[in-house]
């Protein structure tokens, strides 16, 4: 039989990817022993559990966030025990199984990934799953929208993004980043005419509607905009503390000074970050105090 005429089963039966050791059944094991031993752990549900992955998944981002491989380390080994605890108490419950839950990720990811397996050409992830929808559809229904799926939880900033790429997967996009930023100055336009009116619910929608068009063009320029406005945070934060010291430093109140004044001290804290980061650039690994720029011996 040809790999295009076999079925995605049938392909995860002949076992494509690597053999693995097992290592993370260990988490498994541990949580199984840990529910016949412990009071605590053998009342938790999956649903008592949700706060505690929730905090866990947090905390992991923000160890990726931060850049601290240690933390992330101990993190991630926080997460997995939740994982962990979800698998075995749904096995405890006889709603499903490991192998079941695993063998589903196989499928799911032969199908999504049909040049990689024999199985035709390679696709958009959003077009593979609209195929997918159109035949999960019973016969003579209408196909499930494209927009089916999104998690009620995400934020509006996650769910813009997520609206975005699964309209572009059926073809409603831009065909690149030009059009949409032609549609955020005509967004900031009309939220520029709702600012000399009185109708505030008008301005919300307005406004709403240019920072939805922001987000398209983060999209286009394949970017991400939750980290991308985690990180213009982060910046933020930082030169701010920044002012509050160079504030303080220079007996300039806060709150009681004029903007021009704390405007001053912003653009010397930029200034402050730019020599920092050229020395940076400058110093190399291993080079003794005070020999930035000197040249190669």
């Amino acid at each position: 039989m040809s790999e295009s005429h076999r079925s995605p089963a049938e392909i995860a039966d002949a076992g494509p990817f690597p053999a693995t050791e097992g290592v993370l059944d260990r988490a498994l094991a541990l949580v199984e022993y840990l529910r016949a031993h412990c009071p605590w752990d053998a009342r938790q549900t999956a649903h008592s559990l949700v706060p505690h992955l929730l905090e866990e998944t947090h905390e992991t981002v923000e160890a990726i966030q931060g850049g601290d491989a240690a933390a992330l380390r101990d993190e991630l080994g926080d997460l997995l025990l939740n994982l962990a605890f979800q698998f075995v108490v749904a096995e405890d419950e006889g709603s499903f199984t490991r192998e079941e839950v695993v063998r589903g990720l196989e499928e799911k990811m032969i199908r999504r990934h049909p040049h990689l397996f024999g199985l035709g050409d390679r696709e958009s992830w959003e077009a593979v799953k609209a195929r997918e929808r159109a035949l999960e559809a019973p016969e003579g229904s209408w196909p499930a929208s494209a927009l089916s799926g999104l998690t009620k939880g995400m934020s509006p900033l996650l769910r813009a993004h997520r609206i975005q790429e699964k309209v572009a997967g059926v073809g409603f996009d831009w065909e690149d980043t030009r059009g949409a930023i032609s549609k955020v100055r005509e967004e900031l336009a009309e939220v520029e005419e709702a600012l000399e009116g009185a109708d505030r619910e008008h301005l919300e929608e307005e406004l709403g509607d240019l920072l939805f068009s922001i987000v398209n063009v983060v999209r286009l320029a394949g970017c991400h905009p939750v980290p991308a406005l985690d990180r213009a945070n982060r910046k933020f934060e930082g030169r701010f503390r920044a002012l509050e010291v160079a504030a303080a430093e220079a007996g300039v109140p806060l709150p009681g000074s004029s903007l021009e004044e704390l405007d001053r001290l912003w653009d010397k804290v930029k200034r402050q970050e730019r020599l920092d980061s050229a020395t940076q650039v400058s110093t190399r690994p291993g080079d003794p105090p005070g020999s930035e720029g000197a040249p190669p011996s």
